[in-house]
C-alpha cells in the first residue's frame, strides 16, 4: 500500500466523523494512572500533573483517557489540571473511554451510565467530546448488544448529548472487526496490533477507514519494547517479552542502527506514515517524554530503512493469544 511522508506533529489533521482537529500524535493516560502492575514503575502525582500541563500548552493537542486506568485516577489526575485551566483548553480534544465495574465484572448499560457519570465527575466536565467503549471482549456479544446492553447506552447518552462522539476501543481484532461492522461507531482505537512487530490489526484498520470512520493507532512501541530496546528489560503488550520477540526486535533495531536511526523513530513513524490512521496514541510519563515522542515523530527516515525492514518480516497473529506477538 502507499504511504504518505511522515508529517510533523502539526498540522492537525480532521479526525472523521467528528469534524474535530487533532494533532498525529495523541497523548495516551494509562501510564499516568500509576498503573505500576500493568506497566512496572510507578509515576507519582506531580510528575502526571506535570506532563499533563505540558501536553495541554504545548504541540499536542489531543489526550487519550479511559475510567480504568488506575481506576479512575488518570482521570482525576486530568481533571486536576483542567480545573486549573479553567475546562479544556481552546482547540484541545479530550477522549475517554467506558470501562466495566473492575471489582464485579458488570458491563451493563447502566455501568456504562455510571462509568460515564464518573468520568464526568472526575474531569470536571458537563459533556465528554468522544468516550469509546472499552475492552468488551470481557463480556460476550450478546451482552454488549442487547437492546438494553453497553453500547445501547452509550449511544443514547450521545443522543442525550452528554457524549459528542462514541467510539470503540479493544484488543482483539477479529471481535472488535465484528463491532466496527455494526456501523454504530464513529471511532475505532486499537492497541499493540499495528506496530513493526506485528500487523494482526491491518484488515481492522481497513474495515474501520472504509467505513469512514476516525482510526486511532495506540502502543506503537508495543507498550514499550520498540521505544527502549532489546536488551532494556522492556515489556512487550504488558508482559514479559518472550525471546523470539526480543530476537526480532534485535533485527529491526540492527536496521536501524545501519542508518543511524532511533528505534523508537521508526515504530513511531511506521504508525504516523499510515495514511488511514489518524492519530498515534503515545503513553507518556514526563513532559521531556513529549519533547523525545516530537522528536522522534520528525526523525528524517530513508526510504530504503522501510524496505529492510519489511524484508526482517512481523506477525500477524494476535501478540495476546499467539505464541509471540
Amino acid at each position: 500500500m502507499a504511504q504518505n511522508p511522515t508529517p510533523s506533529p502539526e498540522p492537525r489533521r480532521v479526525l472523521e466523523p467528528t469534524g474535530l482537529s487533532v494533532t498525529p500524535l495523541c497523548l495516551g493516560c494509562a501510564p499516568l494512572g500509576d498503573m505500576a502492575d500493568t506497566f512496572g514503575y510507578s509515576v507519582p502525582e506531580d510528575q502526571a500533573l506535570e506532563t499533563f500541563r505540558a501536553a495541554l500548552s504545548g504541540p499536542i493537542n489531543f489526550i487519550d483517557n479511559a475510567a480504568s486506568y488506575g481506576d479512575g485516577e488518570a482521570e482525576r489526575r486530568l481533571g486536576v489540571v483542567l480545573a486549573e485551566m479553567g475546562g479544556i483548553p481552546d482547540g484541545c480534544v479530550v477522549a475517554t473511554k467506558a470501562d466495566r465495574d473492575l471489582q464485579s465484572g458488570d458491563f451493563s448499560g447502566e455501568q456504562m451510565r455510571r462509568s460515564v457519570e464518573r468520568s464526568l465527575r472526575l474531569l470536571g466536565l458537563d459533556r465528554l467530546q468522544i468516550v469509546h467503549l472499552h475492552d468488551p471482549e470481557h463480556s460476550t456479544w450478546e451482552q454488549i448488544t442487547a437492546p438494553d446492553g453497553a453500547m445501547q447506552a452509550l449511544l443514547d447518552l450521545k443522543g442525550e448529548g452528554v457524549i459528542g462522539y462514541v467510539g470503540l476501543a479493544g484488543g482483539p481484532a477479529d471481535l472488535m472487526q465484528r463491532y466496527v461492522e455494526t456501523d454504530a461507531f464513529d471511532l475505532l482505537v486499537t492497541h499493540n496490533r499495528y506496530t513493526l512487530l506485528n500487523r494482526s490489526g491491518s484488515a481492522l484498520i481497513d474495515a474501520a477507514a472504509s467505513r469512514g470512520m476516525g482510526v486511532l493507532n495506540a502502543a506503537p512501541y508495543g507498550s514499550g519494547l520498540l521505544a527502549k530496546g532489546p536488551d532494556s528489560g522492556a515489556r512487550y503488550v504488558y508482559q514479559h517479552a518472550p525471546a523470539e520477540v526480543l530476537d526480532q526486535t534485535r533485527a529491526l533495531d540492527a536496521v536501524c542502527r545501519r542508518y543511524d536511526v532511533p528505534l523508537g523513530a521508526a515504530a513511531l513513524q511506521f504508525s504516523m506514515r499510515d495514511p488511514r490512521i489518524t492519530s498515534t496514541i503515545v503513553g507518556m510519563t514526563k513532559p521531556e517524554r513529549i519533547q523525545q515522542t516530537i522528536e522522534w515523530a520528525s526523525y528524517p527516515i530513508p526510504d530504503q530503512l522501510w524496505t529492510d525492514i519489511e524484508a526482517v518480516g512481523h506477525s500477524t497473529e494476535d501478540p495476546e493469544t499467539s505464541r509471540w506477538g
